[in-house]
């Protein structure tokens, strides 16, 4: 039994099904329940369904069994290879929620992880399954029931961001994850020198944004464990109290550095009616009634951790300039033939460009 993107490119099979396929498929079945086996991760047959927004990793709901007996778990893995250098590290995010789960931050619990890349063709790891809800391009039905909710997820979500940046990045085992001095100005030199390594076209917006970046970085605000990735798509609610966030998803991009890094991709990927979206705004329902705009976001996480925000733009223009970047690779990705079935890829001739021309608002504005 097989499984196929809208294009007709199988994504699931059987070790003997992927020797004639024209790609590898992302989940080997036979290899991962083999995997499971050896680890006591569940019992019987294996099912599995493709979950989650994201655009370059890729996560699977598994479950073995049925019934009460039934083994439910959550795989992710990164993209098929080749793949840019320091990009996808499956292990560095179970290393970080692993982490994170003792010291509050809320985060699935990590079961297992296999670096060997021979079997699915990449490293991957296993996590439990969290109960909740994520928003993205449609509300959930609690929240479409009781609209009122909207600013209580709002807040819920810059709470969750003002407790990930209170953990305290001395403790040993945290700072162990990274070096948060000069983070700012090694992520403006990194994504500068990662563009024309991922980018086969010129976008004259790109260089003068570039520039600007470079003459007008602060020093780091404060320290702190940046998520990286942290939008509402990334959040799960809990279900029974909408208030609460019950789990942060996708710390591929997770390091130490500046806390005003997360909150400028925050706000500037959060759809507001105020301001024109781009591709990375996913979860465009924020529009509606109820859900908070972007300055009182900003207004929120300023009362509560007491940071001076006033120089917020340069995060905000920080944050779609490095989404430019790493959109645009998954843009040459797709006209290399190595996303197929990608409805996001197309979307980025023009979406990319849209990107810069969003962050230069933030310097206009």
């Amino acid at each position: 039994m097989t499984v196929t993107v809208p294009d007709g490119v199988d994504v699931v099979a059987t070790s003997s099904q992927a020797e004639a396929m024209p790609v590898p498929p992302v989940l080997v079945v036979d290899t991962v329940t083999g995997w499971l086996d050896e680890r006591g991760l569940g019992a019987g047959a294996l099912s599995w369904r493709r979950i989650g927004d994201g655009q370059s990793n890729l996560t699977f709901l598994l479950q073995r069994g049925e019934g009460e007996n039934a083994r439910r778990m959550v795989l992710r893995r990164g993209p098929r290879p080749p793949l840019p250098p320091s990009t996808h590290d499956m292990m560095r995010e179970a290393r970080f929620q692993a982490v994170l789960g003792p010291r509050g931050v809320p985060v699935p619990t990590i079961v297992d992880v296999e670096e060997d890349a021979s079997l699915l063709g990449v490293p991957f790891y296993v996590m439990d399954l969290v109960d909740g809800l994520v928003v993205t391009a449609e509300e959930p039905q609690a929240l479409r029931d009781r609209p009122e909710d909207r600013a209580r997820a709002s807040r819920a979500v810059v709470d969750a961001l003002v407790r990930l940046h209170s953990v305290d990045v001395t403790d040993p085992a945290v700072a162990a994850l990274g070096r948060p001095e000069g983070y700012l100005r090694r992520q403006v030199r990194r994504f500068s020198e990662l563009w024309p390594q991922v980018s086969t076209r010129e976008l004259p917006e790109f260089e003068p944004l570039t520039r600007w970046l470079q003459d007008n970085c602060p020093e780091e605000s404060s320290y702190a464990v940046v998520h990286g990735d942290f939008r509402l798509g990334n959040v799960m609610l809990d279900p029974t109290d909408l208030s609460r966030v019950a789990a942060v998803l996708d710390w591929e991009m997770a390091t130490l550095g500046d806390p005003l890094a997360d909150l400028g991709y925050l706000t500037a990927t959060w759809s507001d009616p105020d301001w024109e979206p781009t591709v990375m705004d996913h979860s465009p329902v924020t529009t509606r009634q109820g859900w908070w705009r972007r300055q009182e976001l900003v207004e929120h996480y300023g009362r509560a951790t007491g940071a001076d925000l006033s120089g917020l733009p340069f995060y905000q223009v920080l944050a779609l300039w490095k989404s430019a970047v790493f959109c645009e690779a998954i843009r040459t990705r797709f006209l290399k033939g190595e996303r197929p079935g990608d409805t996001f890829g197309p979307l980025l001739e023009e979406g990319v460009p849209g990107l810069l021309r969003a962050a230069q608002r933030y310097i206009t504005s």
